[in-house]
């Protein structure tokens, strides 16, 4: 969207009063598109109606994404296009970010906001440092304005290169999210081919006392020098950044941590290792498997390949079937965690992240299941399966199969009045079905350190 905001003049009517309560009350009496664009068009041309309806479309989810809420006295607006918007730090991951920062009589007070596009990296920072957004485009420098003035109260920015700032702008510390989307909502394949290149990001970051670089989950880890911090930072169910902490950022230089946090960016779990070049590479074998499983199962799902070789060693189906936290199996510390807790822990097929164990894994790092059954991957065998164990409801799960999940239910036809949770997966790389039963989470345990 919002080419629009290319003209000043659009920039200037999506944040006005009038328009801004048109697009409240629209959204409070819930008017549906037809409603809105008739009540517009008595009032607006062609192009602004266009830019205040993918405007207001926008309304919800930013605000949903930055925990912000409508304030008759101004609040509740932010200016951006999609773009901008699906490129920028959440409120969760941001908060836990800003407790990263140094703090104290000798810590800095200035941060540069490298490519600030809509500001996100900037709302959550601590009060007491003074940040600037810098950015080449100046509807991304606007955004950043606006916005920052709206969530910290100040709002100032510098059209630059971020390679080349000028000495009289130096700043303490930096932020940097590089460019890595090909068009609007396109993911770019290359998860190396950033704007600019981790090699100038290396070479910005030297002219800092320490800063934080966001890069995409799956980047490959081995082009990281020793000397930073790495932290895969998500959810329960996802993994949204691969941090990395540079000088005084970061506080225990050449380790890699998974944090865990909740909606409200508390930490619920982490885990940390020393950084071990042997997980963090793959030999041919390897990256042939990740390649494989990148045709089967498709780009959202390959981070979920492991390796006996780097990860756990490979051993049979045991009593429980655990999934480890998609930020344990980003970062390479799920087989760690794993054997900390049940040393006889291993895979149950090359390139799979399913771990197997006579006891149950601990939650939040890993969800486990209690294995129930097996059988081949087959149609009667499977109906058979779950017709000896009365399972009538199904939750389907695919790892190194593809198939539609809805329509394979439908096929099998369960009858019953159990619930269970069905797998397909591979066990030594043949297809295989597994029969569990969701295993209720014990205490959570404390952040830990993983010792190897």
């Amino acid at each position: 969207m919002l080419n629009y905001l290319c003209h000043m003049l659009l920039t200037d009517l999506l944040t006005s009063a009038t328009v801004q309560e048109f697009i409240q009350n629209a959204i409070k009496l819930k008017k549906d598109v037809l409603q809105v664009s008739s009540a517009l068009g008595k009032k607006y041309s062609f192009e602004e109606r266009a830019a205040i309806m993918d405007y207001m479309a926008l309304v919800p989810k930013f605000r949903e994404k930055f925990g912000i809420s409508y304030s008759k006295k101004g609040g509740g607006f932010l200016l951006c296009d999609k773009l901008a918007l699906e490129q920028s730090t959440a409120q969760d991951i941001g908060r836990y970010k800003a407790e990263l920062w140094p703090s104290g009589p000798d810590a800095g007070t200035t941060v540069h906001d490298l490519c600030c596009g809509m500001g996100g990296d900037s709302f959550y920072l601590p009060s007491h440092l003074h940040v600037t957004g810098v950015d080449m485009d100046t509807d991304r420098l606007a955004m950043y304005r606006y916005n920052c003035q709206a969530m910290r109260g100040e709002g100032n920015t510098l059209q630059s290169d971020v390679r080349n700032i000028p000495d009289s702008e130096r700043a303490d510390y930096f932020t940097i999210d590089p460019a890595r989307r090909a068009a609007e909502g396109e993911n770019q394949r290359d998860l190396t081919n950033l704007t600019p290149t981790f090699a100038e990001v290396l070479e910005i970051a030297k002219r800092y006392r320490g800063g934080m670089a966001k890069l995409p989950p799956g980047y490959p880890t081995g082009e990281i020098p020793t000397g930073t911090e790495i932290v895969y930072i998500g959810g329960h169910s996802d993994c949204r950044e691969c941090l990395v902490l540079f000088g005084e950022l970061a506080k225990t230089p050449g380790t890699v941590r998974a944090v865990m946090v909740d909606k409200a960016g508390k930490l619920v779990s982490q885990w940390s290792a020393e950084r071990d070049t042997a997980r963090e590479t793959r030999d041919d074998a390897e990256q042939r498997l990740f390649d494989e499983n990148f045709q089967r199962e498709g780009r959202d799902r390959v981070y979920r390949t492991a390796s006996s070789k780097s990860d756990l060693p490979l051993g049979e189906i045991s009593k429980y079937l655990s999934e480890p936290a998609a930020v344990l199996v980003r970062s390479r510390l799920f087989g760690l965690a794993a054997l900390a807790h049940d040393p006889s822990a291993h895979l149950i097929s090359e390139g799979i992240a399913y771990v197997a164990s006579d006891i149950p894994m601990p939650a939040p790092g890993f969800t486990s299941y209690e294995v129930l059954d097996r059988c081949e991957l087959s149609t009667g065998a499977v109906r058979a399966m779950l017709a000896a164990h009365g399972i009538g409801k199904l939750t389907l799960k695919l790892r190194g199969v593809k198939l539609d999940p809805d329509a394979e239910i439908a096929r099998l036809k369960p009858k019953g009045k159990e619930s269970a949770i069905l797998f397909y997966t591979r066990a030594y790389g043949e297809k295989i079905a597994i029969l569990a039963r969701l295993e209720v989470p014990g205490a959570r345990p404390q952040p830990q350190t993983i010792n190897h």
